[in-house]
């Protein structure tokens, strides 16, 4: 260290004191790769999740075909969902405690090697030519198991490998995987089960998920960090977990915010309706309908460097969740198929923007003891909010109609918002510098 005498004699002029420059605009535009580039384990995680989550589309497409295949049943595709929707609900929470209580990269490993089994079941039953669909319907069942505990590990870790300001960016990162998995999975899912059958999705599904088990296998181990002291919990549990959220004002806002986005504005159910009523399509026009949310999602990700800058995350919560509400109303309101896309495309760029800052607070105002729990509520909430949304708006329409559902939806998430932001005003002022619960 310098001693005052030398600084004496070293003097630095104001005027040649070098200011702090601004990021190269590509930087600032599109998505921040900082995580990956200073986090060899985080890119490790990060490829490993984007190859096995795209396979694991593939998986969930041939499982859609094969059972139509066996049954020529829509409802026994529809019954697919179901049999993952219940286990991700019930084990969601689960998966949360059990990620708090034992060496998190372990659960991860332990879960992903499980998952990668099931996929090699499926092949083998594809190959062996079972027409069962309850083995169909099992193994998806207990892959949805095997989600529920990979998922609230996977992302307890994230806090431990980068520092907080570089969270945004990862939760980009993430979101774009998460959508090209959406779109891409399922594509080529269709291309090798019409190439190759059903067995060659879920072999291939199978080396997918081998990028995944490496990246595990590499971390280092991350048993939770409980603090010591009073704040050690004996025994972990659910009911602790739901305690911690109902006590933390800015962490319970984050699932509100999302519910009133996911179940008040959820128009997908009414795709087909609309496809037919409102533009004259047919199922070409629905498959539009469908990807355009997820165009736009991708495209927030894609565009997202300037997240990182953003300090009031609540505040951006609060505008994008309006967002989305504001763009499903509008799509509500059109009777022109590109404009409506174009409605839908923002709406899915402002759920990314809201999934971003939502995720970052999560992990970064939450105690790492909590986090495997609260993640756990999140995959519940996520899992379940838009199943919600999707009877809501259903019903909605048979009551009314189509146009009555997502117009008043729209608002509804919009008024909801609002509302929300006054009865807790100091949500709007969360700043990511000091992250409060």
């Amino acid at each position: 260290m310098a001693s005052p005498r030398t600084v004496l004699y070293c003097p630095v002029p104001p005027a040649i004191s070098t200011p702090r420059s601004r990021p190269p605009l590509h930087t600032r535009l599109f998505a921040d790769l900082t995580p990956l580039r200073t986090s060899a384990d985080y890119r490790r995680l990060w490829f490993g999740n984007t190859v096995s989550w795209v396979g694991q589309q593939m998986t969930a497409l041939a499982v859609s075909l094969q059972v139509y295949a066996l049954t020529g049943s829509t409802f026994a595709v529809g019954a697919v969902g179901l049999c993952s929707l219940v286990p991700l609900v019930v084990f969601g929470l689960y998966g949360g405690v059990i990620a708090d209580t034992v060496d998190r990269r372990k659960l991860g490993l332990y879960s992903a090697v499980g998952a990668t089994v099931l996929s090699v079941a499926l092949a083998a039953a594809a190959l062996a030519d079972v027409r069962q669909v309850w083995v169909l319907y099992t193994v998806v069942a207990l892959q949805a198991v095997c989600f529920a505990m990979n998922a609230p590990a996977r992302s307890s870790m994230i806090p431990r490998l980068l520092p907080p300001e570089q969270l945004p960016a990862a939760n980009a990162l993430s979101s774009l995987t998460s959508n090209l998995g959406m779109m891409g999975g399922p594509m080529l899912g269709g291309v090798f089960v019409g190439l190759w059958g059903y067995q060659a999705a879920y072999l291939i599904d199978v080396g997918c998920f081998s990028a995944a088990l490496y990246a595990m296998w590499r971390l280092p181990a991350m048993r939770p960090d409980h603090g010591g002291g009073d704040e050690a919990p004996r025994r972990p549990s659910v009911l602790e977990g739901l305690r911690f959220l109902a006590t933390r004002p800015n962490l319970r806002m984050t699932f509100f915010a999302d519910l009133a986005a996911m179940v008040l504005a959820q128009p997908r159910a009414l795709f087909p309706a609309v496809a037919v009523l409102w533009f004259g399509g047919d199922a070409k026009t629905v498959g539009l309908l469908v990807a355009a949310p997820a165009v736009g999602a991708v495209l927030g990700a894609l565009f997202s460097g300037w997240l990182g800058a953003v300090r009031r995350h609540g505040l951006a919560i609060l505008v994008s969740v309006a967002a989305w509400g504001a763009a499903v109303a509008c799509f509500g309101l059109t009777r022109h198929l590109w404009l409506g896309l174009f409605f839908l495309a923002v709406a899915g760029c402002a759920d990314t923007v809201s999934m971003v800052f939502r995720g970052t607070m999560l992990q970064a105002a939450a105690p790492d003891r909590m986090r495997g729990r609260l993640q756990g509520v999140f995959i519940v909430v996520v899992a379940g909010g838009p199943r919600l949304g999707d009877f809501l708006a259903g019903s909605a329409a048979d009551l009314a109609s189509p146009a009555v559902a997502v117009v008043g939806g729209g608002l509804a998430c919009v008024v909801t918002v609002l509302l929300l932001a006054l009865w807790r005003r100091d949500f709007a002022r969360y700043d990511a510098r000091d992250p409060q619960p």
